[in-house]
């Protein structure tokens, strides 16, 4: 499995930016599905966005064109830039990493929207 560690979270206004990052042990980063997810209380856990090992990006409907993933497989680290937050948007945000039958979870970054 792979050790994941979040970082980035916070407190800011609607309108403004976070950027979440996923710093990954192991040589087999460069081998993982990064995602990201997000769980707001009383609700189940969502898809936010992933990016394959080749670099494919996906995003769910209610975030595509605010939020943006990357990796820095050197760095072993995945990213969410995220623009334009909403409160819907506050949640607890989980780094997730896919490598084969292998599903490792980070302990969660808690990103909040309010004014």
């Amino acid at each position: 499995q792979v050790r994941l560690v979040e970082s980035g979270g916070g407190l800011v206004q609607p309108g403004g930016s976070l950027r979440l990052s996923c710093a990954a042990s192991g040589s087999i980063f460069r081998l993982a599905t990064m995602g990201w997810y997000r769980q707001a209380p009383g609700k189940e856990r969502q898809w936010v966005a992933h990016i394959t090992s080749v670099g494919v990006t996906a995003y769910a409907d209610s975030v595509r064109g605010r939020f943006t993933i990357s990796r820095d497989n050197p760095k072993n680290t995945a990213s969410l830039q995220m623009n334009s937050l909403k409160p819907e948007d506050t949640a607890v945000y989980y780094c997730n990493a896919i490598v084969g039958v292998a599903n490792s979870w980070g302990q969660g970054t808690q990103v909040t929207v309010a004014s």
